[in-house]
Parts: structure tokens; sequence; C-alpha cells
């Protein structure tokens, strides 16, 4: 019988130090549950206690997914690179852990609970896509040179048509934010003999990374001040 310190169904997720010590509890009593249905008939499992653990790892789960992307965030704003992060995020490319990261932010900022987090939040992503595509068009003649190379480049796998495409169109029009995202995806498609254009790649999208947690950061700070 599961004892009557056990959270109910419905609790609230637990935060701060004290809640790690609850996720540590929980996970316990997850696995202990676990143990239980292997166990079969044999244990005389009650169903309160699988009940109890579905709850408990659904509020884990919910934990666990807020708390990525803000170590994401320090990771990033210690140094580590988009390609360190990628084997820690379980992906294979640097992309793919950009874009991993971009789908979890907007999860994030939505579990602001209060009209004035939902707004800061947004006000935050406006900040540094501006940021971003200031970058560029700062770089915009830089963009361009890169953009035409990888655009020109014959032999690449057949995967690489479509964002060397979209890589193509972006050049022909006026705008040089519109390149950073055919330039990403592009990047993935780059092998041996390439290494030189994959490099100018991924210091572009670094510092782009950069300015927007910069911008951020300096909303933030700028919002503390006030």
């Amino acid at each position: 019988m599961v004892r009557s310190t056990v959270p109910e169904p419905g609790a609230a997720a637990p935060g701060g130090d004290s809640g790690r010590t609850e996720a540590a509890s929980g996970l316990r009593r997850i696995e202990a549950a676990v143990d239980t249905a292997r166990a079969g008939a044999s244990a005389k499992p009650d169903s309160a206690q699988f009940l109890v653990a579905l709850a408990l790892l659904r509020q884990m789960r919910e934990q666990l997914a807020g708390w990525e992307p803000e170590l994401i965030d320090a990771a990033r704003a210690s140094g580590a690179s988009w390609a360190q992060l990628a084997p820690a995020l379980g992906v294979a490319s640097r992309q793919a852990a950009e874009r991993r990261a971009l789908r979890l932010r907007p999860a994030a900022d939505q579990a602001a609970t209060t009209g004035d987090q939902r707004v800061s939040a947004e006000r935050d992503r406006r900040a540094g896509i501006r940021a971003v595509d200031a970058y560029a068009r700062d770089r915009s003649a830089d963009l361009r040179v890169l953009a035409a190379q990888v655009g020109g480049l014959t032999g690449l796998p057949r995967g690489a048509d479509a964002p060397v495409a979209a890589l193509l169109e972006a050049l022909g029009g006026a705008d040089a934010a519109a390149l950073l995202g055919p330039l990403l995806d592009t990047r993935a498609h780059l092998g041996d003999g390439h290494e030189q254009l994959a490099a100018r790649i991924d210091a572009i999208s670094d510092g782009a990374e950069s300015a927007r947690a910069d911008a951020r950061a300096q909303r933030r700070d700028g919002n503390r001040a006030g």
C-alpha cells in the first residue's frame, strides 16, 4: 500500500533545492512501481501505487523539459559551441542542436504564468530576432560571398538540393538576413573538401546566436535597472 506521504496525482511539480530532493524521491518511487509491475501478480500490486507513479512521472517530465533550455542557455553563455552541445542533446549535428534549442525556447516561454511574464518572453524573442537580423545585415557582403560559394558547389549529396535551392533564392533577394537559415541548412551537407566553408558557416552561426543571447541579456538587464 502506498504511504500517505506520496504526492497525489495533480500535485504541483517540485522546484528549487527542495524540488530536486523531491524529484530524487519521486524517481525512487517510480522505479519501485516499475519493479512491482514487472513482478506481476506475485507482488500483489495496488493500482494506487501505479497511479501515483504515473502522476510523478508526468511532473518530472514537465520539470525536466523546463530545465533543458535553461541548461542549453547556460552552456552557451559559458562558451560551449553548438558542435559540443550536439552529442549532449543526443543529436547528430550542430544544426540539429540549434533547431532543438529553438523548438524548446517557445515551450519555455509559454510556461510564463502571468500576463507580464508572457509579454516579457515575447519581447525577449523579438529582441533576439532583431539582433540576429542586424548581425546578418552588418555582414551582408561576407554572407553573400559565402552563399555564392556554397551555392556554386557541385557533387554535394542529393539531400543538399533543397537547401541549396533555398539559399540561391535568398541570395537573389535584398535582405541578407534571409541567408542565415539556408546557410545553416546547407552546412549539414558539407563534407570532406569543404571544411573551410563549413567553418565559416559555423563562425557566422555562433556569432548570430551570441548576438541573440546578448540582446536578450541586455533587455533583461535594462528591465532590472528600470
